[in-house]
């Protein structure tokens, strides 16, 4: 990809040059004039550098601050990584704290850790080449629209502008985990080279039973950890463990699938291998697009604890399609599933593990049509994709039909009436799956409810939609309260 890049810059450089001096711009003539300005701007910038560098050479503090980071660069203990924290400065000059080949093999690093991909359809070798040659316009348009603005238009939070304009509000942030928190900094290095900015907060020298448990937080598009969501579980109690995307922050790259999930994957060996968690004591927790990498994780890491998705969805694809025109729909298709393949509902149902979804019942963003629209909240497609690869029995028509009446609920009040119209028994659904999973012992997919009624199958699926899915009534970007931020159920 990037030399393909390469060769494209090249060829529009000597076509450029070709232009320019066909058009007579290339002569001895008009070059002397430019040489000139162009000597003046650089005295100029070596006179500015310099006077810079006479500053901090009779700035003492900023002197004081050079001595901690050459000390903390060859030797970087923990007290010489909490004076360096003291000092505010460009995270690249940061020294590394944990790098994914410390643990792992780096021949392995090449292609990333390993994605879910898109089946690919099978032709014959002439029909595929002829086919190759039709489609490379569209190819190529869609390779610039992925780099160009359509990456910028899914993680608005790596344009630079928009950093610059949040700096302060992201300098308080940090400031306040790092000063009321005791938050401690860290850079890790992915597997593809791209430094990953973490803050983690320790609770277990507090003595909680949350303390004990690592919550791992995957923010949105346009989230950073300094004000993201990771303060929903520290107010809960909970040691908490916060990173940035790729570009975002003090992280570098760029935030592509595989660079999340190599980020992801870095964030987890961090965990275990330098923080002392286990997997089994570490919750994944995200908002909104970070369900990506939290399902990746767990997909993954299946001894992780458990997930906890807030305001997350399915598939990219539909929410994609209804922000572009439907004359665009196979432009859209194939750029999305060739280079922006967030496909949440599928990692999810590798994972076995206990999960928990946070439906924003007037949520403006994750919806196909428009808030008030709840039946169109694409949180509704996860539920039915994960209950139906886990309960097949269940989820049979008359399971489904009861289950999207449930989520078509306008409100607590209408959910709750329509829980009762069922006359579900939590009790007896409960004695039903205990019983099955200690007769089987088997993995999902259950098929618990093979032999039951219509009614029993009904009761089944709605007490699991009820248990795997929790309303919060408000929009996208409300900040979770600690009191609706809780672990997920299990039998």
């Amino acid at each position: 990809m990037s030399v393909c890049v390469c060769v494209c810059v090249c060829v529009c450089v000597c076509v450029l040059l070709c232009y320019l001096y066909r058009k007579g711009y290339i002569c001895s003539g008009k070059l002397a004039p430019v040489s000139q300005y162009v000597g003046t701007v650089l005295v100029c910038l070596l006179g500015v550098a310099c006077l810079r560098g006479w500053g901090r050479w009779r700035n003492s503090e900023y002197l004081q601050f050079i001595s901690i980071l050459e000390e903390t660069r060859k030797n970087h203990t923990a007290n010489n990584k909490r004076k360096l924290a003291c000092f505010d400065f460009d995270f690249s000059h940061w020294p590394a704290d944990f790098s994914w080949s410390d643990v792992s093999n780096p021949k392995l690093s090449k292609g990333g850790v390993s994605l879910l991909k898109p089946e690919p359809r099978h032709r014959g070798a002439a029909d595929g080449i002829i086919n190759t040659l039709r489609t490379l316009p569209c190819h190529i348009i869609s390779f610039l629209i992925a780099h160009s603005f359509g990456r910028r238009m899914l993680y608005p939070g790596s344009v630079g502008l928009l950093q610059k304009a949040m700096r302060p509000m992201l300098q308080q942030g940090q400031a306040r985990l790092v000063e009321e928190c005791n938050g401690q900094r860290s850079k890790l290095v992915a597997c593809d080279g791209n430094e990953i900015d973490t803050m983690f907060v320790d609770r277990r020298p507090e003595g909680g039973a949350n303390g004990q448990t690592l919550v791992i937080c995957c923010e949105g598009n346009a989230g950073f950890y300094e004000v993201g969501c990771m303060n929903t579980p520290l107010e809960g109690g909970y040691s908490v463990l916060g990173w940035n995307h790729p570009g975002f922050g003090g992280s570098t790259g760029v935030p592509f699938p595989q660079n999340e999930a190599n980020a992801m994957d870095v964030v987890i060996q961090f965990a275990v291998h330098k923080l002392g968690f286990r997997l089994s004591d570490i919750i994944v927790y995200a908002w909104s697009i970070g369900g990506f990498t939290a399902s990746w994780a767990v997909m993954s890491y299946p001894e992780l604890k458990a997930l906890v998705l807030d305001a997350s969805f399915d598939d990219l694809l539909p929410l994609a399609l209804k922000v572009m025109p439907d004359s665009w729909r196979p432009l859209v298709t194939y750029t999305v599933r060739q280079y922006m393949n967030l496909n949440n509902a599928e990692q999810l149902c590798k994972y076995q593990g206990p999960v928990l979804l946070i439906r924003r019942t007037k949520d403006e963003i994750i919806t196909t049509t428009g808030p008030e629209d709840i039946t169109a909240n694409r949180g509704n497609d996860l539920l039915l994709r994960l209950l139906q690869f886990r309960y097949p029995k269940i989820m049979t028509d008359e399971g489904v039909a009861s289950v999207r009446r449930w989520l078509a609920a306008g409100s607590l009040l209408e959910e709750a009436a329509l829980y009762s119209s069922y006359e579900v028994d939590d009790d007896w659904c409960v004695s039903v799956l205990q019983s099955y999973q200690n007769d089987t012992h088997t993995p999902f997919p259950w098929t618990v409810g093979e032999d039951m009624t219509s009614d029993g199958r009904r009761q089944l699926a709605l007490f699991l939609a009820r248990k795997y899915m929790h309303n919060f009534e408000t929009t996208h970007c409300t900040p979770l309260p600690a009191s609706e931020f809780q672990q997920p159920w299990s039998l």
